[in-house]
């Protein structure tokens, strides 16, 4: 890595600067005293770099570009970084583009100290209409004052109005060679896809966290700032892959300093940011795994007492939650640098107790209760109340172990419980009646006649077999329906052209005035409900209901019922996509 400037414009380190040296003042934030200045200084944008640096070497710089990513990656400075890099003379003034602008000549100090004529900078956000984008296409009539080329650089572009991108259209795809544009924007799907296609677009990704962190350390050691890596990297963290978001974090901490006079600790950095100290993280989920509710709500009152926001507690809880199941899921995480020493020995000792289906649980409730947490009049108390509920679950043997308990004390019952989070943030009951055997070979029925419906994909002719149809009598090949009034006039007729067509004789299909059978999907409903009201009447079930305030039967598992009672997937039912598409010239 090349060197840091300070104000007196000195290298720290042997080399070319990787940041703009700007003009002396009083003072000047973190963010903009160590903006990039060259290509090789944006961190974790690897792919852009490359691609532009070829771009230079082939000759192929386009004409226009959209820059998009979450604020703080870099895109306006990509933007001056490619106005220099185009407009770049070379320290002794006969240079041409180049990746590697000099920083010495007049275009490149003029454009670094935001001051050059023919780099022209709008934001999109306070200049969003017609007129707006006007001025700028009228500029685009002239020749650039002492810059090879002249740029425009629209910032937030996605909050012009549609008049305004509509107006842009044409010099945007064709605009006089002397001109270039680049667009920038935190909002791609709101940029319309005519402006899109015009444009080379560049998607900026967050910045990882170990990059911020070796980022961050290289700037507090120019800033002669002793912090401690923990600290590090919880701002990284907290930057959420921004980096201007980091080093306005760090701006803070170092303004802040540490109460004895050493060095910034993570500590004081959680204090800051309002965050739990991540020991207490981790002692609180232990406590939780372990089912101690006393333990762990005397852990949230220190937690609380120590500034902790409950909302941010339920954050770091959910975020341990999912770097176990990730420890769990991939081991060698444990060994890679990747991970803090705290999380890397405590997390590892943590994940290897813990199986995935529990902690896919305890994620679940976690988010249901970050919702009631947020909602809540009393965050604390909530927070507490999620805190029980969690240790309450944890003393519950698995479903695995359920199931088998039920298969060992009542064969044959078919009865499925699974504890999970349900309503209110609580546990449901997932059970299913009494298994039916397999059925054995048979002649043909009316449920054979509907599944043929089915097969053929004909969806109106077997929706109308289920619900508007009452059968009276069936004797193959006849018969004898009554039907609803709202079914078709030609479903009968459709209805023996599908059986003729499939076994090759004549079918006689008559109406009947007779009551008939309940219609197949009055069936269905029916067998549903009294298989939920017999799940719901299991002792277990019962059990589990009682023990879980709120929770309640939402689904029934195991094997599904017969075709002839069994509630329909309309959505199945659609042809596939392809036959959208038969015959299709264009």
């Amino acid at each position: 890595m090349a060197g840091l400037f300070d104000d007196d414009a000195a290298p720290l380190v042997p080399g070319p600067s990787l940041f703009v040296e700007e003009p002396a003042a009083a003072y000047r934030v973190l963010a903009r005293k160590y903006r990039p200045r060259v290509f090789a200084d944006l961190i974790g944008q690897e792919a852009l770099v490359r691609t532009l640096r070829n771009a230079f070497a082939m000759d192929r710089i386009a004409h226009a570009f959209v820059l998009t990513g979450v604020r703080g990656v870099g895109k306006t400075t990509t933007a001056r970084i490619l106005a220099r890099a185009v407009n770049c003379i070379g320290p002794d003034g006969t240079g041409g583009p180049t990746p590697e602008p000099c920083g010495v000549c007049d275009n490149c100090v003029a454009i670094l100290a935001d001051r050059h004529p023919d780099v022209v900078e709008m934001d999109a956000a306070s200049n969003t209409g017609v007129d707006d984008v006007r001025e700028i296409i009228e500029a685009t009539r002239f020749r650039p004052l002492s810059a090879r080329i002249k740029f425009f650089i629209i910032d937030e572009v996605h909050m012009l109005s549609r008049q305004a991108f509509n107006a842009l259209l044409k010099t945007l795809e064709e605009p006089p060679p002397h001109i270039k544009f680049v667009l920038a924007t935190t909002e791609i799907r709101k940029v319309p896809v005519t402006v899109l296609s015009r444009c080379q677009r560049f998607d900026l990704r967050r910045v990882a966290v170990d990059e911020l962190m070796a980022h961050f350390a290289r700037i507090a050691a120019a800033e002669a700032v002793e912090i401690d890596p923990a600290a590090l990297d919880l701002i990284a963290r907290a930057a959420d892959g921004s980096v201007r978001d980091g080093l306005s974090l760090l701006d803070q901490a170092i303004a802040r300093g540490s109460e004895d006079g050493g060095g910034i600790t993570a500590a004081a950095i959680a204090d800051m940011l309002g965050l739990a100290d991540r020991s207490y993280v981790f002692d609180l989920l232990e406590a939780v795994v372990a089912g101690d509710a006393a333990a762990a709500l005397t852990l949230v009152d220190s937690a609380y007492a120590q500034g902790a926001e409950m909302g941010a507690l339920m954050t770091d809880l959910l975020g341990l939650a999912h770097m176990l199941t990730r420890l769990k899921s991939v081991p060698a995480l444990g060994l890679s640098g990747a991970l803090p020493d705290m999380e890397r020995e405590r997390g590892g000792a943590l994940a290897a107790r813990l199986s995935i289906p529990w902690l896919g649980r305890l994620w679940q409730m976690l988010l249901k209760g970050l919702q009631e947490v947020e909602t809540a009049p009393d965050r604390r108390a909530a927070a507490e109340m999620i805190i029980i509920r969690v240790c309450h679950v944890a003393d519950l043997p698995p479903p695995a172990e359920l199931l088998k308990k039920l298969d060992d004390g009542a064969p044959g019952s078919g009865v499925v419980v699974q504890a999970g989070p349900g309503p209110g943030g609580g546990s449901r009951a997932v059970a299913n009646g009494a298994p039916r055997s397999a059925a054995a070979p048979r002649a043909l029925t009316f449920g054979d006649v509907v599944a043929l419906a089915a097969e053929k994909r004909d969806v109106m002719l077997y929706a109308h077999l289920r619900q508007s149809v009452h059968l009276v009598r069936f004797a193959p090949p006849m018969i004898e329906l009554r039907l609803e009034p709202a079914a078709p006039r030609d479903l009968l007729p459709r209805l023996a052209a599908m059986l003729e067509a499939e076994t090759k004789q004549r079918w006689t299909i008559a109406l009947s005035h007779a009551p008939g059978e309940p219609t197949i999907d009055s069936l269905a409903t029916t067998a549903a409900k009294q298989a939920l009201q017999t799940a719901a009447a299991h002792p277990l079930v019962q059990a589990i209901l009682d023990s879980f305030p709120g929770a309640r039967i939402e689904a029934l598992a195991g094997e599904p019922p017969p075709p002839d009672t069994q509630l329909v997937d309309w959505a199945a039912m659609a042809p596939p996509d392809e036959s959208y598409f038969e015959g299709d010239e264009g």
